[in-house]
């Protein structure tokens, strides 16, 4: 971690902010010949950011006060890094957080929705994971919140993705994964898949997505062109995949 926040400090990409104790973040630091020294360390546990957790406590009472949160609780929960350093970002003392290396997945979100929440329009929290190949990144969803989604909850999975993959200024070529090919399995599994498919096109028309097909079909362009003709990807570079349940996603 200390690593690749030097490299993006020297190559100007991003301004890390570190959460942690100071000494054993420097050691580290020391230890492996890396050069933190431009970049800040905050202890949300330290005194010195008591009038901080004061602070960010009270702005997170607000959101929770009627949500099992007392005000000593909603201040006293700023010690732990993922709530501070969430709340440096609601407040924009930073734009970004890192987490849930040394965290479980659910304690790493949790404080994400609780602090800074969603946007007011979107009904679904999704998670995306970034794959890096020679063919360039591949983007994959929904890979670790949603269990079994519905056909209108995996529409919305996908067109949360492509936004996020547009701000990337990437064009999004969306597969939507099965083991039917384009109606060959009658299955409910694979009707909700293309319905989910129809209800983006519907919602975004000009959005390349087809499905529902299978992975192998989606990266052969061959197979596409000889036995799907009909289909949006044909000749196009795949480099979104929305699975149908989270198990699949994983696997």
């Amino acid at each position: 971690v200390l690593k690749a926040a030097q490299l993006t400090f020297e190559e100007g990409v991003a301004f890390p902010i570190f959460l942690g104790t100071k000494e054993k973040i420097e050691k580290i630091a020391l230890e492996n010949g890396i050069d933190i020294l431009d970049m800040p360390v905050i202890d949300p546990k330290n005194d010195n950011t008591h009038d901080k957790r004061m602070q960010f406590g009270e702005l997170f009472f607000a959101k929770r006060e009627r949500k099992g949160y007392n005000s000593y609780e909603a201040k006293k929960i700023m010690k732990d890094r993922n709530y501070f350093g969430c709340m440096m970002v609601e407040t924009g003392e930073a734009d970004a957080m890192i987490s849930g290396l040394s965290k479980n997945y659910p304690d790493t979100i949790r404080p994400a929705l609780q602090v800074i929440g969603k946007e007011s329009n979107t009904e679904k929290v999704a998670g995306m994971y970034i794959m890096m190949t020679k063919k360039g990144p591949l983007f994959l969803a929904d890979t670790t919140v949603n269990f079994n989604p519905t056909a209108e909850e995996l529409a919305d999975i996908a067109l949360l993705v492509a936004k996020e993959v547009r701000n990337f200024g990437i064009t999004p070529n969306i597969a939507f994964l099965s083991y039917s090919n384009f109606g060959s399995s009658n299955s409910a599994e694979a009707k909700l898949v293309a319905r989910a498919r129809e209800i983006v096109k519907q919602k975004e028309p000009t959005l390349v997505a087809d499905g529902e097909m299978q992975a192998n079909v989606a990266f052969n362009k061959e197979i596409l062109k000889d036995s799907y003709p009909f289909s949006e990807l044909v000749d196009k570079d795949v480099n979104v995949l929305i699975f149908p349940n989270l198990e699949s996603g994983n696997v």
